[in-house]
């Protein structure tokens, strides 16, 4: 009996909507709006009992390190500064990982390119296949000529995308060449740093002291006598 009247189709109560009177108080709340509001207010109770019963049971023994790492301002903890979070070694250690990180990418990029430009360079000197065909007169050679170009022939939208294919594997090659002189810098740059990094006396050349003059820094380390 109870399929029986769940089949029945039954009236579809809705609730009532907020009454002209009531206007001024806004929409009138639905139950759907009422459980999302009651489920609002129990977690934020059982947040605030949880940390109730963490101030209650606090250890006034209890210590760690960042008590002393940080100091208050206008009541929010601040760290302190980590400026020199590292030793010398370490950073010439990360340095090092991140020069093999952008060497890497160089020469990946260096293979794609070469693999791109070599199938660009195929595509460019294919060489079309030419047949001679000899006539014996000219109604015979105006024949074969529109027989060739009626076989020949290439749809417009055939070549067209051929055409959009290929000149945007030419943009990519560029733009892969780009990238690669911009890793090229990079990489010169960070080789230098690192050698900066390292023990020994340097200074930095005049304008007036560099054989080829570069808008890059020049350096020159004292020499020194290996034991």
């Amino acid at each position: 009996m109870s399929s029986l009247r769940n089949a029945v189709n039954r009236r579809a109560h809705k609730e009532r909507a907020q009454p002209h009177a009531r206007k001024k108080f806004g929409l009138l709340e639905k139950h759907k709006d009422y459980v999302e509001r009651a489920q609002a207010f129990h977690k934020k109770e059982d947040t605030l009992r949880k940390l109730k019963e963490k101030a209650a049971f606090r250890n006034p023994d209890e210590f760690y390190f960042k008590m002393i790492k940080t100091r208050t301002v206008d009541g929010v903890h601040k760290l302190e500064s980590e400026a020199n979070k590292y030793t010398p070694e370490e950073l010439m250690l990360m340095k090092t990982q991140d020069m093999g990180y952008i060497l890497q990418k160089l020469q990946s990029e260096k293979k794609k390119i070469e693999k791109l430009a070599a199938v660009l360079h195929s595509v460019d000197g294919q060489q079309s296949n030419r047949h001679v065909y000899y006539a014996e007169d000219r109604e015979e050679a105006k024949e074969i000529q529109f027989h060739s170009l009626k076989s020949t022939s290439v749809p417009t939208d055939v070549f067209n995308d051929s055409k959009r294919k290929t000149s945007t594997s030419y943009r990519e090659l560029e733009a892969r060449r780009n990238r690669v002189s911009q890793l090229e810098k990079l990489y010169m740059d960070m080789a230098l740093q690192k050698e900066l990094q390292k023990k020994g006396r340097k200074r930095k050349l005049r304008e007036d002291e560099i054989v080829c003059p570069t808008s890059k820094p020049v350096y020159k380390w004292r020499p020194e006598r290996k034991r």
